[in-house]
């Protein structure tokens, strides 16, 4: 059975450890191999109770508990594996990351995950030294727990296991849960960790017009590293082409808001179970030889779009909208 960290005063256990040092020196001198590492083990445990006793914060009595208290203190930021270790006091730091991710509900993101979603979005970006981002690095996404993750988990196994290509998978569990955020990590785990999970993603939205945003492509309040499917619809086909900066210069112009009715993500209260999400439109129609520009699209909302497709709202309407 693994050992468990004692805590107790860190000036306490710092003297401890020094003395179990200075005491192997005598050891040093014995040709017996196990003797010296024997030797070593009391050091090994102190040095492990030091850095458990760091953090004193309440509720810190366990190794994930610590685990917890000091990704909360480093949120958004690069950590590596071995500063988790050391908090922890334990070797098996992983799974108590998993149970926070997976049973918890946090965000805590893999280096593997977040090297492979920089593949697809060179703006991804964190705090701390960004050339040491590796597959033994973690970061909280965000520093709210996540209450309906390990159902998101149970929904992500069930989907994993089934059949179907990973871009597939991906794309039933967005449907699964829309309107929710989802990790990058979740996303992967769904792929059944293909190393193209992030490409898949960006297909379906750029190829296949479907409503997936993040924090750089239309949903700015979202957490770095985390994905919404806006709605469970499709963007017209002439309207998948449209490059994702145009997009977001077209909304940022437009506040994220509907220039026709004003209605936003933010100002959407639950009663309005019909407006679910902004879309573009082009001012000179696509078939009419309009442009994929700033200048000639505007953002409308779901409902005010069907209505202009319907006839419901003239062109000549549009023509009269100003900027918000």
């Amino acid at each position: 059975m693994a050992r468990r960290s004692s805590r107790d005063a860190p000036e306490v256990l710092r003297r401890k450890l020094l003395q179990l040092i200075e005491e192997f020196e005598i050891k040093l001198q014995d040709e017996d191999l196990r003797s010296q590492v024997v030797a070593l083990i009391p050091a090994n445990h102190t040095l492990r109770d030091l850095g458990s006793s760091l953090i004193t914060d309440d509720s810190t009595d366990s190794a994930r508990g610590r685990i917890l208290a000091y990704l909360l203190k480093y949120p958004k930021t690069i950590l590596q594996g071995d500063e988790l270790m050391v908090v922890a006091g334990i070797s098996e730091y992983g799974r108590r990351i998993r149970e926070l991710r997976v049973q918890h509900g946090w965000a805590v993101a893999s280096g593997t995950t977040l090297v492979e979603m920089k593949r697809e979005d060179s703006t991804l970006s964190f705090a701390g030294d960004k050339n040491s981002l590796t597959t033994d690095s973690y970061v909280l996404l965000s520093d709210r727990q996540d209450l309906e993750g390990a159902h998101r988990w149970h929904v992500a196994n069930e989907i994993r296991k089934g059949k179907g290509g990973a871009q597939a998978k991906i794309l039933e569990f967005f449907r699964r849960n829309v309107g929710k955020e989802i990790t990058g990590e979740e996303l992967r785990y769904v792929a059944n960790g293909s190393t193209e999970w992030a490409r898949r993603v960006r297909e379906l939205r750029t190829e296949q017009g479907w409503p997936i945003l993040t924090r750089g492509t239309g949903m700015p309040e979202l957490p770095i590293g985390v994905y919404l499917l806006e709605a469970d619809k499709q963007a017209e086909v002439h309207d998948r082409s449209i490059p994702d900066p145009v997009k977001v210069k077209v909304l940022e112009r437009d506040r994220f808001a509907c220039r026709s009715c004003g209605w936003s993500r933010n100002s959407a209260d639950a009663s309005d179970k019909y407006r679910t999400q902004i879309e573009l439109h082009h001012v000179q129609h696509h078939v009419d030889g309009g442009e994929n520009t700033v200048e000639n699209l505007i953002s409308l909302c779901n409902v005010c779009h069907d209505e202009v497709h319907r006839g419901g709202i003239s062109d000549y309407d549009l023509s009269r909208l100003v900027l918000p």
